[in-house]
């Protein structure tokens, strides 16, 4: 059934209103004889991977200077390349590690593999599979690789934390097929797209550079860098001034980068398939400065006051940090181009396993039942203090 354009299902949630099936239509609790609003969300379970053909190219990223990794990655790669038939693509760093060549079967696929360089090599349009083996840091280089559509990614844990890799190598084989097959659900995880303006009448025309432009999958990070002083930032909302942060900084995250640094600075949790953007002051200078969660369609925009005492400093998932000046901007937005996650259960599951296992969220020891305390008379909840007095405590 299709309603203003939009299909209602099954699949469907209708939120101000109910779904009649007997009548096959929408009822409006607020409806109208001239406006009637309908508002649908998808059902996360109904995000499956679906491969319009075979895959051909994978890309492999590994998680550099970590000798645990390297059995792993030989293994994947041989059974990539010699049973699946798959066009495989490593970073050329890769090939240069030393230790590789304690492994054999190495030596007769090497030459086998295609390389590429970040930064020089574009992979648009020639990956069509991700796999990341190591922690989180794997998943954000496969983003940071991919600064518009990303292939599906698949990650094993193989790190320290391993909050996004939800995959587990010792039966590969099996469950690398059953992605191959399209026997998986997807977390289709958003980003950030961030743009920094720089004032035009302090830029040397000599050293003019294009904008930076980047997609993040965590967060965006302004703090004060190495000055001593509080950072004066003014935060605007679609062009309103929304308030001015004093403090060390902000941090602009996804939901998926609301279980990073955004979650240490206090913020709350947000699951991935959640459109929304979380702005997290860092050490306000204002205990009443909390964490604001804010529509996905709107667009950020974060300048230096012009009373600040000191400048800014900007860092992309970590990464191309640089100096905000006095009359500079930061844009962000949410992107068109999400990072397609591989879910090894489904995303419910996989997230809460994941809150769990690497934060330990909600983990405490159990209560004691009464029947299991024996320092307890045997009392019920309406005894009072004086019922359970000894009758030598109420001759006194």
């Amino acid at each position: 059934m299709v309603a203003n354009g939009e299909s209602i299902g099954p699949d469907s949630i209708l939120y101000a209103g109910r779904y009649d099936h007997n009548q096959n239509e929408v009822k409006l609790l607020n409806e109208s004889p001239k406006h009637k609003y309908y508002l649908t969300i998808q059902d996360p379970a109904s995000q499956r991977l679906t491969w319009y053909k075979p895959p051909l190219t994978v890309l492999v990223i590994k998680k550099v200077r970590d000798a645990s990794v390297l059995s792993p990655f030989v293994q994947l790669v041989k059974w990539l390349m010699q049973e699946k038939r798959m066009v495989v693509f490593v970073e050329a760093a890769v090939m240069e590690e030393t230790h590789l060549d304690q492994y054999p079967e190495f030596s007769s696929i090497k030459d086998k593999l295609m390389t590429f360089r970040d930064g020089k090599d574009d992979l648009t349009d020639k990956i069509d599979f991700i796999i990341c083996l190591g922690g989180d840091g794997t998943l954000l280089y496969a983003s940071h690789l991919f600064q518009q559509s990303v292939p599906p990614v698949m990650a094993f844990h193989l790190g320290s934390l391993g909050f996004l890799t939800p995959f587990q190598f010792n039966n590969f084989q099996e469950q690398v097929n059953n992605v191959l097959e399209g026997n998986a659900a997807l977390t289709l995880r958003s980003r950030l797209r961030c743009i920094v303006m720089k004032n035009k009448e302090t830029q040397n025309s000599a050293n003019k550079k294009a904008p930076t432009n980047l997609l993040v999958l965590n967060e965006v990070v302004v703090d004060r860098g190495p000055s001593p002083y509080l950072s004066n930032i003014d935060l605007f909302l679609d062009g309103k001034h929304i308030t001015s942060v004093q403090g060390d900084g902000l941090i602009v995250s996804t939901p998926t980068g609301s279980t990073a640094y955004a979650v240490a600075a206090g913020a709350s949790m947000i699951h991935p398939s959640v459109p929304a953007i979380m702005v997290t002051p860092i050490c306000p200078h204002s205990l009443s400065f909390r964490p604001i969660v804010v529509p996905a369609g709107v667009e950020l925009k974060i300048s230096v006051s012009p009373d600040s005492r000191n400048t800014s400093w900007v860092s992309f998932d970590g990464r191309n940090r640089q100096e905000l000046l006095h009359g500079d901007s930061l844009r962000v937005t949410t992107s068109i181009y999400p990072v397609p996650s591989i879910c090894a259960q489904d995303q419910i599951t996989d997230w809460f396993d994941s809150l769990a296992e690497c934060l330990h969220w909600n983990v405490r020891k159990r209560q004691k039942h009464l029947e299991e305390l024996t320092d307890l008379t045997h009392s019920s909840s309406n005894d009072t203090l004086d019922s359970l007095e000894t009758p030598e405590e109420k001759e006194s």
